[in-house]
């Protein structure tokens, strides 16, 4: 199937598609006789297996290692948990720190008197 194809039946842009294939993440299967792309049911397996790695968040490399793991049939599973604990540990941080964000923030807003007076403990804290 052509590249547009492929790309709406796994719910991605094309230009994300041409991107997998430049650089070697989910290559087609082949080229037709005009030279477009084309992806057969294993390509569009393996676009749709990236596009919800992708919706968890993992990067590129890490879509790489999972894509390949996918492929393997005699992987271990033990080395998949390792990939998607260390995603989670970062995506815990990242809620730590947003929290941490969140409360200062709440905490700025609230002391602000909001009136027509030029001092503000927003501007003072950002300064």
């Amino acid at each position: 199937m052509k590249i547009s194809h492929a790309a709406r039946q796994a719910g991605l842009p094309v230009k994300t598609v041409r991107y997998y294939a430049d650089i070697g993440l989910v290559k087609p299967a082949g080229r037709s006789m005009s030279g477009y792309r084309e992806y057969d049911e294993a390509g569009l397996a393996k676009l749709g297996f990236v596009r919800r790695a992708r919706e968890f968040g993992f990067s590129i490399e890490e879509c790489r290692e999972l894509l390949s793991l996918y492929e393997d049939r005699d992987r271990a599973s033990s080395d998949v948990r390792t990939i998607a604990s260390a995603h989670l540990a970062e995506i815990e941080e990242k809620q730590r720190q947003l929290a941490a964000l969140r409360d200062e923030l709440a905490y700025l807003v609230k002391t602000c008197q909001g009136n027509d007076r030029p001092d503000c403990p927003i501007l003072d804290r950002l300064g």
